[in-house]
């Protein structure tokens, strides 16, 4: 029976690079991303479903879920940088910072909730892409880092609270994509990671099921 994944954040960077290589492996594939464009080449390229539309629509996520249900993989790639310039907690703007929680955590989770059924089912994985900034004390990273960090404990629990499954959160690290670029600059970007090679390090857990738990893919 051919497996199926669902990704979101997949018309570019890590989450297109994944999309590649689990399309290499005969996966089926349900894609999604704001960007209608970008994510329906990415779709025509691999022979996968696109369901452009923003993981924070509670209406999207229905639409994601109908889409697929036989489920073996979810994966949670979309996120958001924050304001920018990247600024101290100072002087985080509060309406920014709740709409950030909105996308990074909240959708999520929502996305968990409404797929749970064919997960259970399948006895499928979760993979919740999170970040070191979830863990280390950068300046300029707060807002960001502490959806991450929300992430990830909600990642702790759902691994508690469905054995039945693999919840993994993973820690790509710097990867040259363009949310880096627009954190640090272009330059600086351009020195981190391939999100292809990252990608690869994802696909390699996937395949193997490892229990549960924290991962840094580099």
């Amino acid at each position: 029976m051919t497996n199926t994944a669902l990704i979101t954040g997949a018309s570019r960077g890590l989450g297109l690079a994944l999309a590649r290589s689990l399309a290499g492996a005969g996966w089926n594939l349900v894609l999604t991303a704001r960007g209608a464009d970008a994510l329906d080449r990415a779709a025509a390229e691999l022979g996968a479903l696109a369901i452009p539309g923003d993981v924070s629509d509670p209406a999207h996520v229905e639409r994601l879920a109908r889409a697929a249900p036989e489920l073996n993989l979810l994966v949670n790639n979309a996120s958001d940088l924050g304001a920018t310039p990247l600024p101290p907690l100072a002087d985080y703007p509060l309406e920014a910072f709740r709409a950030l929680l909105e996308t990074n955590v909240t959708a999520p989770l929502a996305l968990i909730q409404a797929t749970l059924p064919a997960l259970r089912a399948s006895g499928g994985a979760v993979v919740n892409i999170t970040s070191d900034a979830a863990t280390g004390a950068y300046e300029g990273w707060g807002g960001y880092g502490a959806t991450k960090a929300a992430l990830e404990q909600l990642s702790n629990v759902l691994a508690a609270e469905e054995p039945g499954l693999r919840v993994w959160w993973a820690d790509p690290g710097e990867m040259n994509t363009r949310m880096l670029a627009d954190a640090v600059g272009a330059e600086e970007a351009a020195a981190a990671a391939d999100p292809a090679k990252v990608a690869a390090a994802l696909h390699d857990l996937v395949k193997a099921r490892p229990a549960g738990g924290r991962v840094s893919l580099q």
